[in-house]
């Protein structure tokens, strides 16, 4: 069991998939209840009790700085402003010297899900080991997905060690945008533009890679069509199954 203390919203993604209505806002400004994306993530962390956040922006990069100051987050969230899109692991990189030394929350600036019987990064951070993991990501049943889910992304063993799928293999969970991570992952790696996949790959490798199904809601966001029906489920109270 851990308690992070420090997180990173992954903001700068150019959201080419939500355009339209990417054409003048990055996607974690879209609204679902009222609300931006980004800022019901950074809710997330507050309710976890994690006040030290980061932010990355490229996408209207302004936006999004004005946006997390505005969420009332103390002390305020430290926007890194990336003039070249570094991806996924590039952009988590270049934020460590905000994160500390200890393993710390990442979250996607357009997840969006509903806890369980208890609040899901609260379960993350109790089922962490550092003595047996590098990496826990959120996952989710794709049979409860609402949405294109491919192969699958992961596989689970009876550890809860996570496995990408073989050749003509279906995964039965996708990752749901929320992990914590540890600062040794990225050691070696460059120091421009990556995927997470790197240190994901690297962490299977070494049996440090696990997973935590999600007991709560989850909502598949890449189109507006997915925002609309996300809408319109929670307004009408129809929420995918709970487990």
């Amino acid at each position: 069991m851990i308690a992070p203390t420090h997180a990173m919203v992954l903001a700068a993604g150019l959201g080419t998939r939500m355009r339209p209505l990417t054409d003048d806002r990055p996607k974690p400004l879209l609204p679902l209840e009222g609300r931006s994306l980004l800022h019901h993530a950074m809710d997330r962390l507050r309710d976890a009790g994690i006040g030290n956040v980061v932010v990355n922006a490229h996408w209207f990069a302004e936006q999004v700085a004005d946006a997390a100051a505005a969420h009332g987050t103390r002390p305020p969230p430290i926007v890194l402003r990336e003039p070249v899109l570094l991806e996924t692991g590039g952009g988590v990189k270049a934020a460590l010297p905000h994160l500390g030394r200890d393993p710390f929350v990442a979250v996607n600036g357009d997840a969006f899900w509903l806890d369980g019987p208890n609040a899901a990064l609260r379960r993350m951070a109790a089922a962490f080991d550092p003595a047996e993991m590098d990496a826990l990501l959120l996952l989710v049943r794709t049979a409860h997905v609402d949405g294109e889910t491919g192969r699958g992304d992961f596989l689970l063993d009876p550890l809860g060690r996570a496995r990408r799928p073989k050749e003509r293999e279906i995964a039965p969970y996708l990752f749901g945008g929320v992990q914590i991570l540890s600062p040794v992952l990225f050691e070696d790696t460059p120091d421009g533009p990556f995927s997470l996949n790197r240190v994901y790959d690297r962490a299977i490798e070494n049996g440090r890679l696990f997973g935590l199904v999600h007991d709560g809601a989850w909502f598949h966001l890449s189109t507006p069509r997915d925002l609309a029906r996300a809408e319109t489920m929670l307004r009408a109270g129809m929420l995918p199954v709970l487990f």
